[in-house]
């Protein structure tokens, strides 16, 4: 245990700081070159965010508590961006050092360093954390290269601090900096253009374009003018960001200036409000038709809908649409919505801030994509854009900061054209697990892959999809596969859906390889239903107020498992519950149950037994009968539900709809593989039949042990 003494108000106190030793005790001032480089500090803030929560006297809010973290990060990253390689740095804590003689020279720093040249954005800012919170805090970070971090060193601070709270009630979270950077790289903003980002948080869209075009001045060898200069007066020229937090467009405004100015462009505004009412400065500067690059993830999600109808008034997609069925055409009317989620607006508003042949990249929920209730979305847009591609991210991709599945659309400000091709991707891997650790590559044998340096890799499909990307803008070959694929727009436009994994090239090869052996009559599920060989019905839901008032299971999604259904007695209802439903529902042995929405449960199947017959079984379970088994029998149907091949096409066909996934009527779409060999028919049927009747068997005998005891 270390000791330190510390004099406050002429009285000594003796301060416990476990911390020291775990780390390495620096007891001499570091140079700029001395520090570590860092990709990732999110342990590093969560670690400092425990201790201040646990030991930071008289502050205890948490925007406080960032706001004091951030006052140190600028300190940090002024005094390395104003130091040259070999210079002692003056933002550090010595092993054993008096906390109080930390905080008065980092206190001094702030004030007369730091706020000097950014008065007028930290002009109401001081540092007031009591100094063995600043000792932790500078000892902490010291060490680290902070300003060349890989990542947005100052979002994953404010992540790491602030995020919880603010994600529950606007709507907000961080954008990964692997997705920026992959949206960066898509758009490509060049010197020239004039960049927004309407609804930017703490910067992180702002900061990386800013990173993108500094390296694409140092590599422009026609530049005359230096770069810094001239990298200066784009930052204040060309990038704008709005929010309506004023605690986040303040420490946008401080992380700007620090990196190289362009705090004249943060405004804090609502980004969907009517335009007049913004302030004056913000009029001057945001107008519409005026953006080459619009970059955003903006605020989503059902809980904060625009209600306000003079907001919804100003645009063509707070108005309701109506399908017309003869000129197969979305149409608007002259009513609104009673309310819109912000997600949906702000589409159209980033059209407007666009100028033609401006272009932008949004991250969207993925339901958006393809609810048959928004297609009249699509309609808008591709009567106002040229859609330039659609992304898929995966489920992890912002875990653990939400669960939403979402998807990055890219379009192009432009008159609409009959026939385009689309970019599309489905990335798998985003670098990270559901608990946002990083995750990385690894070989067959389970070690890890190494790079040329001997560092981890992360498993990362970002990258790939964007350097797939410029290739084919570049109009170069790349291999067609989930990470990077081209649709027409034509065939977009048949039922508005644009979800990448509906499209997935691989499985649309593998299928059309089964058809080249010749070996398989291919049907969709829906041309069986029509040759009447097929037949499907979906269940009914109950209310749970029947639940336990009997004996009749009440098959939910959750019942089926391992090809069986499990009965759960609490969900059991009574016999005249059962009568009401019985010959609607018309439950027959060899029936097929299958699960058609449900996240992670989608596809899941069970056959009737003579143990299950007398069942109710929920909505958001398909019955499947064999009509006619001139193509196949329930024993095959069921087998083959269970493919590879077919299990790969439900998951592409299952959409987020509204708050639950679902298949939908899109199971008509999926294709069977039925084979063509009488004989091999046969023995399929025939093992499957054995495995049913084996685990009914099973069942059955475990009842009776139950019900009697031997």
């Amino acid at each position: 245990m270390v000791t330190i003494e510390t004099k406050e108000n002429n009285l000594i106190k003796t301060e416990q700081l476990d911390f020291l030793e775990e780390q390495s005790k620096i007891k001499t001032r570091l140079k700029v070159n001395d520090l570590i480089p860092t990709n990732n500090l999110k342990s590093i803030f969560e670690n400092i965010r425990n201790y201040l929560a646990g030991n930071a006297k008289g502050i205890t809010r948490d925007e406080t508590l960032t706001q004091e973290l951030m006052n140190l990060l600028f300190c940090k990253i002024h005094d390395e961006k104003n130091k040259k390689s070999n210079d002692l740095l003056d933002f550090y804590a010595l092993y054993k050092e008096n906390p109080i003689a930390v905080k008065n020279r980092i206190v001094n720093y702030f004030e007369n360093k730091v706020k000097k040249e950014y008065g007028d954005v930290l002009r109401n800012t001081q540092i007031a954390l009591d100094p063995n919170s600043i000792y932790y805090l500078v000892y902490e970070l010291q060490r680290f290269n902070i300003s060349d971090a890989e990542r947005d060193v100052i979002g994953d601070a404010f992540e790491s601090f602030f995020g919880p709270t603010l994600r529950g009630s606007e709507g907000q979270f961080f954008t990964p900096k692997n997705v920026v950077q992959m949206i960066i790289d898509i758009l490509d903003p060049k010197t020239n253009e004039v960049i927004i980002d309407p609804a930017c948080g703490s910067g992180g869209f702002l900061i990386m374009s800013l990173y993108h075009i500094y390296r694409k001045l140092v590599y422009d060898k026609k530049l005359n003018k230096p770069v810094v200069a001239e990298f200066k007066k784009i930052a204040s020229n060309n990038v704008v960001g709005i929010d309506k937090d004023s605690f986040l467009t303040q420490i946008t405004k401080a992380y700007m200036a620090i990196i190289g100015d362009g705090r004249g462009g943060i405004f804090c505004e609502d980004s969907l409000d009517l335009p007049e009412k913004w302030h004056e400065v913000t009029k001057n500067k945001v107008k519409t038709a005026h953006f080459d690059v619009l970059l955003t993830n903006p605020p989503f999600g059902a809980k904060i809908p625009i209600k306000d109808k003079e907001k919804l008034q100003q645009y063509k997609l707070g108005h309701i649409w109506l399908k017309d069925k003869k000129e197969e055409k979305w149409a608007m009317q002259n009513r609104l919505f009673s309310y819109q989620p912000p997600q949906i607006l702000f589409i159209e508003r980033c059209l407007q801030l666009l100028k033609d042949g401006g272009r932008m990249g949004i991250v969207l929920p993925e339901g958006l994509f393809g609810n048959p209730s928004d297609r009249y979305i699509w309609e808008f847009v591709f009567s106002n854009a040229k859609i330039l591609a659609v992304i898929s991210v995966p489920q992890e991709t912002f875990q653990p900061s939400t669960h939403t599945k979402t998807s990055i659309l890219f379009l192009e400000k432009s008159k609409p054209t009959k026939d385009y091709d689309i970019f599309m991707a489905v990335a798998e891997k985003a670098g990270h697990n559901k608990n946002g650790k990083p995750i990385f590559k690894i070989n067959k044998n389970g070690t890890f892959i190494l790079d040329k340096k001997g560092n981890k890799i992360l498993d990362d499909d970002l990258p790939i999809i964007a350097e797939n990307y410029k290739l084919y803008r570049k109009s170069k070959d790349f291999r067609e596969s989930h990470l990077g694929f081209l649709i027409n727009s034509t065939k977009i436009k048949e039922e508005y859906i644009l979800i990448p994994k509906y499209f997935n090239p691989e499985i649309q090869l593998e299928i059309e390889t089964l058809k080249k052996t010749k070996e398989y009559d291919v049907y969709t599920v829906g041309e069986l239903i029509n040759k009447g060989i097929l037949s499907i019905r979906r269940g009914n839901e109950i209310g749970s107020q029947f639940y336990g008032t009997g004996d009749v299971p009440f098959v939910r999604t959750s019942d089926i498992v391992n090809w069986e259904i499990k009965i759960d007695p609490v969900k059991c209802v009574a016999d005249e519950v059962y009568e009401m439903f019985k010959d609607k529902q018309n439950i027959k042995l060899n029936d097929i149950l299958f699960v058609n929405d449900g996240t992670f449960l989608i596809g899941r199947s069970a056959m009737i037994t003579e143990l299950d017959k007398k069942i109710i079984i929920q909505s958001h379970i398909k019955k499947l009968r064999v009509e006619r088994n001139s193509l196949l029998d329930c024993y095959l149907l069921f087998y083959l539900l269970n493919t590879d091949i077919v299990r790969k096409q439900i998951e592409s066909k299952t959409f987020v709809q509204a708050t639950i996934s679902s298949i939908g009527n899109r199971l008509k779409e999926v294709i069977l593989p039925i084979p063509k060999n009488k004989n091999a028919k046969e023995k399929i049927s025939k093992e499957i039949k054995t495995i049913i009747t084996a685990k009914m068997e099973l069942r059955k005998r475990s009842l009776e042990i139950l019900k009697n005891g031997s």
